[in-house]
This record gives structure tokens, sequence and C-alpha cells, in this order.
């Protein structure tokens, strides 16, 4: 592979999570009109018509256990959207993507654990795989406690962000639901990679994007269309369009193409740039800085996801084809 396919697969991871945080904070504007359900099922239904239109899925290239999958694997998308949205109107969108992101580092440092070789750290001499391993969880845990400072809530002391788009006044404490919450969406985006790696092996092509977006649409359907549809303007039929278009439709290809030119070690290790990106992005945008110990809960946090990344055993090879869903963009 040569440098320049490295930097243009770089880059495409680069403006994959770019569109990712674009398309989040967008959502968190239309958070007055639509609330966080509806911004969650205008993005995932317009992003179902599109999927339909350009995919087509042939229920005839799944057997029953990948169809099955691939069904959860949009029940597990329509979760984690909801849920982001959900906790992204109460507590900043760099804290709840840090927050988020600890479902696929458990999933990366449960499968180190499993690893029966050891895995060495540079500048940690005589640590072996499992051992080492107990560093990043320690790094995110320190991370996520910088980040919601519980000792905030004793007493009662917590404050409420709600309704303020996830701005948290300065010196106050993050909203109590809007950590569980993005906790949920941790949840469900582990449930997510997992799925995606199945129905990826098992489905050639992007037949499986084509069933899981439009289930997920299905799910936000069911919980937030009744009270979003009625709402409904031509004005945000086009921001629904251009909001499936920035997630996942355009970062899913961008990825796709990332990972044609990028080892999958390093293209995980840049998508553990992602919390530090929303808080970027939520800062320039949305005008939400979470203060200074929680920008250095998310540091952490990203520290702990680039070094399980790093020091993880090379997974399995797929087939070309099977690439379709690389399990590592934020359906949030």
């Amino acid at each position: 592979m040569s440098t320049r396919e490295s930097r243009t697969g770089v880059a495409f991871a680069v403006m994959s999570m770019s569109c990712v945080q674009l398309g989040l904070s967008v959502s968190v504007s239309l958070f007055d009109r639509l609330g966080p359900e509806g911004a969650a099922w205008l993005r995932l239904s317009f992003a179902a018509v599109i999927v339909l239109v350009l995919f087509r899925p042939r229920l005839r290239s799944f057997d029953r256990r990948s169809l099955l999958a691939a069904v959860g694997l949009g029940i597990a998308t329509g979760g984690v959207t909801l849920l982001f949205m959900a906790a992204a109107a109460r507590i900043p969108l760099g804290v709840a993507s840090a927050l988020e992101f600890l479902g696929p580092l458990s999933v990366v440092v449960v499968r180190n654990a499993r690893q029966p070789a050891a895995v060495r750290i540079p500048g940690l001499r005589g640590l072996g795989g499992r051992r080492a391993g107990l560093v990043w969880p320690a790094l995110a845990f320190v991370g996520v406690m910088l980040l919601t400072q519980p000792w905030r809530f004793v007493g009662g002391s917590a404050s409420s962000a709600h309704g303020s788009a996830g701005v948290v006044p300065v010196g106050g404490s993050l909203d109590v639901l809007g950590v569980l919450f993005a906790l949920g969406a941790a949840v469900c985006w582990a449930a997510y990679i997992l799925l995606t790696q199945h129905v990826g092996d098992n489905v050639s092509g992007l037949q499986g994007l084509g069933v899981s977006i439009p289930v997920a649409a299905v799910v936000a359907t069911v919980v937030a269309g009744p009270s979003t549809i009625p709402l409904m303007t031509w004005d945000l039929v086009a921001i629904g369009f251009g909001l499936a278009l920035l997630l996942p439709v355009i970062p899913f290809t961008l990825e796709y193409l990332a990972l044609r030119r990028l080892d999958a070690g390093v293209f995980g290790t840049l998508m553990s740039l992602e919390p530090a990106l929303a808080l970027l992005v939520g800062w320039l945008i949305l005008h939400q800085m979470p203060g200074l110990l929680p920008v250095f809960g998310i540091a952490f946090v990203v520290l702990a996801g680039m070094g399980a990344e790093r020091t993880s055993a090379p997974h399995r090879p797929s087939p070309p084809q099977s690439t379709e869903q690389p399990g590592v963009l934020s359906p949030g």
C-alpha cells in the first residue's frame, strides 16, 4: 500500500467522522422543532428511503440467521440513534459521544482479554496481554469519572440541562438521565458492532445495510412517528434528506473507501478520535464547552480507545465484498 493511498484513506476517515458530527450537530439544532426523538426519526426515515433506492435489498441474499442478524442490527441502529439523540438533548455533544464510545471500547477490551497470546505495550515492560489490557479500562474509568463527576450528584445537587440543547452551565453537573441515555447508546453500539460483523461476514455487497437501515426507521417510527409526522413541513423534508446524506450515507461510503486503503487497526485508531472531534464540533457549532475536567475525561477515553485498538490482535481478514459495514461508524 503506497503512502499516497494511506494518506487518502486517512483523509476519507477524517471526512467520515466530520460528516457524522456535523449531522449530529444539525440534528441537535432541530430539537426545538421536533424534539430529540423526532430528529432521530427524521434522519433514519429519509436514510431508509435513500438506502432502499440505492441498494435495493434482495431477501434471497440472506439465509434465516443472516436475516435475523440484519433485523437485529436495524433494531440496534434505531436504539443507538434514539438514545444518543435523547442524550445530546441533555448533555454536551462531546460528553455524550465519549460515553457512547464506551460501547466499542468494551468490545475491543473484552476481545483483548480473551487473547491467549501476550500483547506487549511499549513502555510497560513485564506486562502480558491480560494484565496490560487492564490499563485501557482503567483509563476509560478515569475518563468516565471526570466526564460525569458523580461527586456533584451527592446530596441532590445535580442540575438538569434538559431543554438547553445539551448546554450544561459552567460549574453545573450533568443531567443524570442524559448520562443514562448515553450509556444506553453505548450498549446498543456494542451490539451494533457484533451484529455488523456477523452480517458483513455472511451477506455480500451492501444488502445488510439495505435491510438494517429500513428496520431502524421502523423502530424510530414506532417510537416517534405519531408525534413527529404531523409536524412535518416541506423545509423539514429537505432537511431530512440532507441529514440522511450527512449521516449515514456519505460517512458510510467514505468509511468503505478508507478501509480499502488502510489497515483495520489504523482505521480503528483513527475512529477513536471521534469523541474529541465531537467536542470540537460541539464547541464551534453548538457553543458547548463542558469544562476542564470533562475535557480531560474525553482525552482519557480517546487514549483508552486508541491504546486498546493498537494492542489488539489482528482481526481475521474478510473478503472484499464483506467490508460493507466496518462496525466503527457511530450510528448515533
